[in-house]
């Protein structure tokens, strides 16, 4: 589940590391989401990966040389600086790092680092005894002062055999740092959002409990939306392997109780609740410390109300805005509405679990959306990204006074 990187002009330079083959993946990525990619390679990484294959895969030439032989190439360095929305290097390496730290600008790539001006990102991948290395870290910590971008290597197995640090970042952390470089906006800058997400499980016994099958990708993109708008947002979902932007202040909690203690503590603190959890209704009265054995009788398991965490969010609104989701099966609206009424809410998301594409673990949605005017507005089917940006749309226009219906 990606953001679209439509017409976005980005430029993958790779450096010598063994991660140099993990690069191909990355690149295909940026593709698939609509950006159009270049490549650059310096002397050693063509040592792990053919420039042919980055050429198949982008349909552009991939640059090696900053001055080829029998080529006019005159002072393309400008040109590809000035044409791109962002440049990812993608592994690099501690000697890139440090020929840029220093102004060091002898291949293409240095060249092309030191003449742009658009965001440069970093994703450094290396054995565990550079990762650590002193003067690695200062050169580091001096771009990052500079406003150079990293994204941080992950601990796991090395090249060498080795475990520590190092390991190339995954490709959705790449690829989320890079969307945040060139989808960020200030539209909703200094506006704190707090969004909930996802499932939550409430035990039985120590391996069962009662759940539903929310994916939690809705709420995810909602807080994606919002955070790629300016925001500072908080995000407080239940068990889900969705991983999100760096800048998102993201807290796992499995039970109704845990997300009803998480929204309390955090909520004083924001402008915006979006509640799109799946959150629970019900759960046991008790939970077994041991796991109930299989036998010939049955059991009856007692239920009791979890805590309504929306309704005791909008009593203590204020001027702030509270938005809901009912997912229904039938008379979808009719519910949707007592929803809206009874909780006091701004607005509320109403979309049909048993419509093909808009039910849960889905990449679409379909939503109504219905403001506490009674206005109504019916979007079609359409990415979870999109239905987030035009359910923030929809909140913008009702902060002005205005109905779901106005164009924003």
């Amino acid at each position: 589940m990606k953001w679209q990187l439509d017409k976005k002009a980005i430029i993958v330079g790779v450096t010598g590391s063994i991660a140099a083959y993990k690069a191909c993946a990355v690149v295909r990525d940026l593709i698939r989401a609509g950006a159009e990619v270049r490549v650059v390679m310096t002397k050693a990484a063509q040592k792990f990966v053919a420039p042919l294959t980055f050429e198949t895969l982008t349909g552009h030439e991939v640059v090696t040389e900053l001055f080829p032989a029998h080529k006019v190439v005159k002072t393309r360095h400008i040109h590809w600086a000035e044409w791109a929305d962002c440049i990812l290097v993608s592994p690099a390496t501690a000697n890139m790092v440090a020929k840029v730290a220093t102004g060091i600008a002898d291949d293409f790539l240095s060249t092309l680092i030191t003449a742009t001006r658009c965001p440069v990102l970093f994703a450094p991948a290396m054995d565990y005894q550079m990762a650590v290395n002193s003067i690695y870290l200062e050169n580091c910590e001096k771009l990052k002062n500079l406003g150079y971008g990293f994204i941080d290597p992950e601990e796991g197995e090395l090249a060498s055999g080795a475990i520590g640090p190092g390991r190339l970042a995954s490709n959705d952390r790449i690829f989320h740092a890079v969307a945040s470089q060139v989808l960020k906006s200030n539209q909703m800058q200094g506006k704190r959002v707090l969004v909930t997400a996802g499932p939550t499980q409430e035990p039985i016994d120590p391996v069962r409990y009662i759940s539903n099958a929310s994916s939690g990708k809705m709420g995810f993109a909602l807080a994606e939306a919002a955070f790629l708008r300016g925001a500072d947002v908080t995000l407080i979902h239940g068990p889900s392997d969705l991983n999100t932007f760096a800048g998102i202040q993201a807290t796992s909690i499995r039970t109704a109780e845990q997300m009803a203690q998480e929204v309390r503590k955090h909520w004083p603190d924001h402008d915006l609740l979006i509640m799109a959890a799946a959150v629970s209704d019900f759960t046991p009265v008790q939970s077994s410390k041991q796991k109930i054995k299989k036998s010939d009788a049955d059991i009856t398991l007692q239920l009791k109300r979890t805590e309504d965490i929306i309704q005791s969010a909008a009593t203590e609104k204020g001027n702030r805005v509270v938005v809901g989701f009912a997912l229904e099966t039938e008379d979808g609206e009719r519910h949707a509405r007592e929803k809206l009424q009874a909780k006091k809410l701004d607005l509320i998301c109403l979309n049909d679990a048993t419509e093909a594409g808009a039910g849960f673990y889905t990449d679409t949605n379909r939503v109504t959306l219905i403001d506490k005017a009674g206005n109504i507005k019916q979007l079609d089917l359409m990415s979870k990204q999109d239905t987030a940006s035009h359910i923030l749309d929809a909140i913008e226009n009702l902060k002005k006074g205005q109905s779901v219906h106005a164009e924003s």
